[in-house]
């Protein structure tokens, strides 16, 4: 299993949010590309990044942070948030990006990524974010009638690298990984599933492993690393084991 520490962009600078609300943000580093390099010296070899700004307007907004943590960072940077069409991927893709994760634009525009995905296989992942089991879109802001599992289906067999699924509820909260929610999807299709959302601490490593069924193939780190709640040498060597 992969392990991403996040780190999420809002005003250039590293926050976590509870529950995806801006208004919750809580800062932790004002340098990101120093963030990178922390994570990296734990011992993590690959990173997530979500411009939060870009995923409420629309379009990519912390270009310079971003920039700032691909300038420094060797390993994999998969980067979400405000990538609504095929400049913004390609654009991300040339600038070191190793792959872009879409959300927004696979609820409104399926046909787009479907179009990206076989255009840069392995370089395209999609973003499932769920709230009582539907999706929600523009930075979590606006919740649909769409099943994060009939969502994850529709992408089955075009060339989708990872789908990526966030618990909303428990983002942030440390209140556990919703295991039920990531398997579910995991068994549904064979696109790789990547958890998200609420994990607390190593258990939760060792549970997404462990579950009956599909085999889970990563999981975000969040809050719980940033307060020092997980070890990273442990979590790694759960993930690994």
């Amino acid at each position: 299993m992969n392990l991403y520490p996040a780190i999420d962009l809002k005003d250039g600078v590293c926050v976590r949010l509870l529950r995806g609300e801006m208004t919750t943000a809580t800062s932790f580093n004002d340098d990101p590309a120093d963030q990178a390099l922390r994570f990296a010296a734990m011992g993590f070899e690959a990173l997530h990044v979500v411009d939060l700004n870009g995923a409420f307007e629309g379009h990519s907004v912390n270009h310079n942070a971003v920039s700032s943590i691909l300038d420094v960072m060797h390993a994999p940077v998969q980067l979400g948030g405000g990538i609504r069409d095929m400049e913004g991927v390609e654009r991300w893709l040339d600038a070191g990006v190793s792959r872009v994760i879409l959300g927004t634009a696979a609820v409104r525009n399926p046909a787009f990524v479907k179009e990206a995905a076989r255009a840069f296989p392995g370089h395209v992942a999609v973003g499932i974010d769920a709230r009582d089991g539907k999706v929600a879109v523009h930075g979590w802001a606006e919740t649909t009638d769409m099943d994060a599992v009939d969502l994850a289906r529709a992408f089955e067999g075009c060339g989708v690298a990872a789908i990526i699924v966030t618990d909303i509820s428990r983002d942030g909260l440390k209140s556990g990984v919703n295991v039920a929610l990531t398997g579910q999807l995991a068994d549904a299709v064979s696109i790789p599933i990547i958890a998200s959302g609420g994990l607390k601490n190593v258990d939760d490593i060792v549970a997404l492993k462990n579950r009956p069924g599909a085999p889970i193939a990563g999981a975000i780190l969040g809050r719980a690393l940033y307060d020092g709640d997980i070890d990273p040498t442990e979590a790694l060597l759960a993930a690994r084991d």
